[in-house]
């Protein structure tokens, strides 16, 4: 039974009570276990489907994805489809594959973003490949002139956070980490990229939506699953919650758009009317994207800072030097600019972003089987099935011990080498030309990847800059992994940590 097939049944939960859900969920998990029954036809890959109906392998996977993969890959080499949530995904573990998935016509992004869009953000349209290609087209705002722009304005914007700490007495404040980072990147990256409220009340207007947001994000990836959205409590009316907040209407009420949203706008209003609301999920779409894996990222880089003291003074000791040898003195208020380069040349400080990045991202690069096609690898080749997806899992790259040394240990260095960029990690004696891939690849390859770091590397550097940080908790802190698959892990518990002004 295809997707079509499914949609009767989805439509028909609107409007019933609870019982009346209850049993349509029960009818619609039986419906999805109909579609799980399948067999290995030959030539095809390893076929693991687990004795749980319709779920397949996604609690062993989801419990230690890292273990899990390590153990199907000794039973059954680098290339093994798993039933996941319904979904049989074919996953490749040999890094030197990698650029098969980027290259084959036949393997589709568009299609798997297609369904995301529909579930996740209810944009119901179909993507217009004009519309599509106009939109795509905006990503250039994020790169060049117009990534100094925003960088200028995002630091602006981080001082503004900040500014009102700087009047504060030197006395110790005591605040949950995760808490602290969501506010810092949700209220920045929000007035860098679609301004400030005109409103007197804008600081409870920004509070508002981004703890609406956070509620959304929450429930992210059940909501790309086949799990109807009536079944996940109030999601539903959250979601449309934001979306009205987002709508022509209410960002008229915004000053200061960035010249990408400005583009985007234009084109929306192209395909749709002005008072479409379906432009406001367009934009929930990119305001999503714009943080939501921004913010644990952000957690996880001064979470293991404040846990090593000694990568917390080399830091320091790095940012100081490059301050003073562009003439900036620490004075009173902010006053800290640096240009794109000039935030390159902290090798250090890149480094131990990259390396928070490795051990938390547990995304997967995945892409729809539009038609049966082959995958040739060194062991044998694969028939791949038409609508099964095809997944790369960079987790088990960047945990592997071969490529990286110690890899479970955090070392901010672990990306520098003489002084410069490392770049070049080797696995089975060769040169890899994939080895850290927190940001996707090829045709999913994260657009705002570049703003993403900018906006990290500039909150360090502020708050390395201007305060003196602790750690309270001395609990250790674990990857949540209910993202897994889909982005930056959330840490499974918040942490205390504290702050002051430098004296």
């Amino acid at each position: 039974m295809d997707r079509f097939a499914l949609e009767p049944l989805l439509l028909s939960l609107r409007g019933l009570s609870f019982p009346g859900l209850a049993l349509a969920g029960l009818l619609l998990l039986l419906v999805l276990c109909l579609r799980a029954r399948r067999t290995r036809r030959p030539g095809e890959p390893p076929l693991i489907k687990g004795w749980l109906p319709y779920l397949g392998q996604a609690l062993k996977l989801q419990k230690d994805p890292i273990g899990f993969m390590r153990t199907l890959q000794k039973q059954h080499g680098d290339t093994f489809t798993l039933l996941l949530g319904g979904k049989y995904i074919t996953f490749i573990l040999d890094p030197y594959q990698y650029p098969f998935v980027m290259k084959n016509h036949k393997l589709s992004f568009k299609m798997f973003i297609k369904n995301i869009l529909r579930k996740a953000f209810s944009i119901q349209m179909d993507i217009i490949s004009d519309l599509n290609n106009e939109l795509h087209d905006c990503y250039q705002l994020l790169q060049g002139k117009s990534l100094d722009i925003l960088m200028e304005n995002m630091m602006q914007n981080l001082q503004e956070v900040f500014e009102p700490h700087l009047f504060k007495t030197t006395n110790w404040d005591v605040t949950h980490l995760l808490t602290f980072c969501t506010s810092a990147v949700f209220e920045t990256t929000f007035a860098t990229i679609y301004g400030k409220f005109l409103a007197t009340d804008r600081k409870k207007l920004i509070t508002e939506l981004k703890d609406d947001f956070l509620k959304f994000d929450n429930k992210f990836v059940h909501l790309i699953s086949d799990v109807p959205i009536e079944l996940l409590g109030n999601t539903k009316s959250i979601q449309k919650k934001l979306i009205k907040r987002l709508t022509s209407e209410k960002l008229a009420n915004i000053q200061g758009w960035s010249e990408i949203v400005q583009m985007r706008q234009h084109i929306l209003q192209k395909y749709y009317t002005f008072k479409d609301v379906e432009i406001g999920a367009h934009h929930l779409g990119f305001l999503w994207a714009s943080v939501a894996n921004t913010i644990p990222a952000m957690f996880w880089a001064m979470y293991y800072l404040l846990r090593h003291p000694e990568a917390m003074a080399v830091l320091r000791d790095e940012i100081d030097h490059l301050l003073l040898s562009t003439g900036q003195k620490q004075g009173p208020g902010f006053s800290i600019h640096l240009t794109r380069e000039q935030l390159d040349s902290l090798v250090y400080l890149e480094s131990t972003i990259l390396e928070a990045l490795r051990l938390s991202s547990f995304s997967s690069i995945i892409r729809f089987v539009e038609e049966d096609l082959t995958l040739p690898s060194e062991t044998g080749d694969y028939l791949l099935r038409k609508g099964d997806l095809l997944a790369i899992f960079p987790p088990l790259l960047h945990h592997d011990p071969e490529v990286f040394e110690a890899p479970e240990e955090f070392r901010f260095d672990r990306f520098v080498e003489n002084g410069k960029k490392k770049t070049t990690f080797f696995k089975s004696g060769k040169k890899l030309k994939f080895y850290l891939l927190p940001f996707g690849l090829g045709a999913s390859k994260c657009p705002g990847r570049f703003l993403a770091l900018i906006e990290i590397k500039q909150l360090l550097i502020i708050l390395l800059t201007y305060f003196d940080l602790e750690i309270v908790d001395d609990k250790p802190i674990q990857l949540d992994k209910n993202r897994f698959l889909f982005g930056i892990e959330y840490p499974d518990s918040d942490v205390l940590f504290r702050y002051k002004v430098k004296s």
